[in-house]
């Protein structure tokens, strides 16, 4: 089996996903398009020889539907003959990109295919997809579970309130997220990853001024007087503050086999490790990234003390601070350059730009591995490990 690696990771600034928003103005194809046309300047190979490329959308609907990623090849200026497809696997898409597009290269299907993802929510808001009225999940879901399931933000205060997560931890945490991005933006850590597009050169949700005191002042975003009858033991402490935002961006990894680098003079950022999906209770619903870890490090033989860098999808401070405990990973490894509470969360883009900050932090501070891992909507989520290419 031939090792895949990544040569080149890009994504747009993200912009916060309000029609006032820095990025609201572009169409979402356009977004992606961004992305696959600089994948290709940056390094250098001529888009005729990708085999293939995968994206990631949740809400295909509107601006977003009838393929958006193969209209962004076209956009991109890329040969007609350059394939495209788009997959949803809810907020972590584009991570599931780049596990199909790495398993497709260690196959032999692909030598080189680019993974990416894309989300315009000021265009296309969250549940465009699901008219008034219509019931996605159908009945023998709610025969199975009788009760009802929740809105994210449910699982969330459920996911606090059964870790025992308070509101001062989150919050901290959430601090700490904005502080780390602020401080990673001013050392020009991003510099080499985001593509600059009309003008918007910086992530626009990172507020480097924010406190613990300002965020204690949020009202719970949640709140629901039938929901507190139903789990008394919430203590309503989710807030838009610490919490991921709503945003839109777009990112791609160009993906390709070891040898094929090699031929092409290109120098690998990581090599793609181990792969992991795994399914969870999709009551509390994002608790899918401490199976998915636990799997992870299992196929790959390592222990969670192997592991240098960490990228975890801040849907929620909740979500990861119940993956630390149950993993036992070092905080101070984990979203080193801050996370999607600071740096935003274009859902179908969020995958890859894990995995473009993942990489290029690897590349920054030596590391030999990283680990990514996403909760996503339904119970689910993936996890990754990358390797540094010595």
């Amino acid at each position: 089996m031939r090792d895949a690696v990544i040569v080149e990771a890009v994504r747009t600034p993200v912009g916060k996903g309000k029609p006032n928003g820095s990025l609201a103005h572009v169409h979402p194809v356009e977004l992606l398009a961004h992305t696959l046309r600089t994948l290709v300047e940056r390094s250098g190979v001529d888009p005729a020889l990708v085999d293939d490329v995968i994206g990631g959308t949740v809400d295909q609907v509107g601006e977003q539907a009838m393929n958006t990623t193969r209209y962004a090849v076209l956009s991109a200026g890329f040969p007609e003959t350059v394939p495209a497809t788009t997959v949803d696997r809810q907020c972590g898409s584009s991570q599931q990109a780049v596990h199909f597009a790495a398993q497709g290269v260690m196959s032999g299907a692909y030598d080189i295919v680019v993974a990416c993802g894309v989300e315009s929510m000021s265009r296309v808001p969250m549940w465009s997809n699901v008219p008034a009225g219509k019931d996605p999940f159908g009945p023998g879901v709610a025969a199975r579970y009788p009760e009802g399931l929740v809105p994210q933000g449910i699982s969330a205060e459920l996911i606090a309130a059964k870790w025992s997560i308070g509101r001062e931890e989150m919050d901290a945490f959430a601090v700490s997220s904005h502080r780390k991005a602020a401080a990673a933006w001013e050392a020009g850590l991003f510099d080499a990853q985001v593509a600059p597009l009309d003008g918007v050169a910086r992530d626009e949700s990172v507020r480097p001024g924010t406190t613990a005191e300002v965020l204690a002042g949020l009202k719970p975003a949640y709140y629901d007087p039938g929901f507190a009858e139903r789990f008394p033991q919430i203590e309503w402490n989710v807030t838009a503050g610490n919490a991921s935002p709503i945003n839109d961006g777009a990112s791609a990894v160009l993906i390709m086999a070891e040898e094929t680098a090699a031929r092409l003079g290109l120098r690998p950022l990581a090599r793609l490790h181990s792969f992991a999906v795994t399914g969870s209770d999709p009551l509390l619903m994002l608790t899918g990234v401490i199976p998915a870890t636990e799997k992870v490090l299992r196929r790959a033989g390592l222990g969670i003390e192997d592991i240098d860098l960490f990228e975890v999808n801040e849907a929620f401070s909740s979500v990861v601070l119940a993956w630390r405990q149950e993993t036992g990973a070092d905080l101070a490894r984990v979203n080193v350059h801050g996370g999607a509470i600071a740096l935003g969360h274009p859902l179908g883009a969020s995958g890859t730009r894990l995995t473009t900050t993942l990489v290029h932090a690897m590349r920054e501070r030596g590391a030999r591995y990283g680990l990514q891992t996403m909760c996503e909507a339904g119970g689910l989520a993936n996890a990754m490990i990358l390797e540094a290419v010595r």
